[in-house]
């Protein structure tokens, strides 16, 4: 982790976050392979990549599985081309990846050594509304919202109705 800048110097209208759903929520599941899986993926880096270009340089990830770590490793591979941009990874409790299996918490923790921040947004282990706590710290750093959203009721869906609130600029991607 490196924190040669402060995190308080992001403003909100050059900060970005990302919600989007578990694997369960998608159709490809815990596969990171087929049509569906790469056309998504080729939609976001080209979500992350406009934000780039429309002055967007600190973009935060919840770090769950699922859409979240897919939208921390495109920002890192992006940092290859845009060395400006940085990546927090907003982690809602300290066990967030307690009940992972071994290859997750091992990519978890890879993207974490990776990220320029790691806040821990509770410094508590997992409580109820801890997920909530930690998607209006992301809204309320953010002026952009990239979601990943399949219409159904949940987490994103509040997030997204956070963002609406908070009056961001919303991008909805279907998976």
């Amino acid at each position: 982790m490196n924190n040669n800048q402060n995190l308080n110097e992001f403003s909100k209208d050059t900060t970005c976050c990302f919600t989007g759903h578990r694997p369960k929520g998608l159709p490809w599941g815990y596969s990171n392979s087929g049509f569906r899986y790469l056309f998504f993926k080729h939609k976001l880096k080209k979500a992350i990549e406009k934000a780039i270009n429309d002055g967007y340089i600190l973009f935060i990830s919840g770090m769950a599985l699922g859409g979240d770590t897919l939208f921390a490793e495109l920002v890192l591979d992006l940092k290859k081309t845009y060395p400006q941009i940085k990546l927090e990874c907003a982690i809602p409790c300290l066990n967030q990846c307690q009940k992972w299996t071994e290859a997750s918490i091992m990519k978890y923790q890879n993207i974490c050594s990776l990220a320029d921040y790691v806040t821990n947004v509770s410094n508590t282990f997992y409580f109820n509304g801890c997920m909530a706590k930690r998607n209006k710290y992301m809204v309320d750093k953010s002026s952009r919202i990239i979601a990943c959203f399949n219409g159904n009721p949940g987490g994103t869906e509040q997030t997204i109705k956070m963002a609406e609130s908070a009056e961001l600029s919303i991008v909805v991607i279907k998976p």
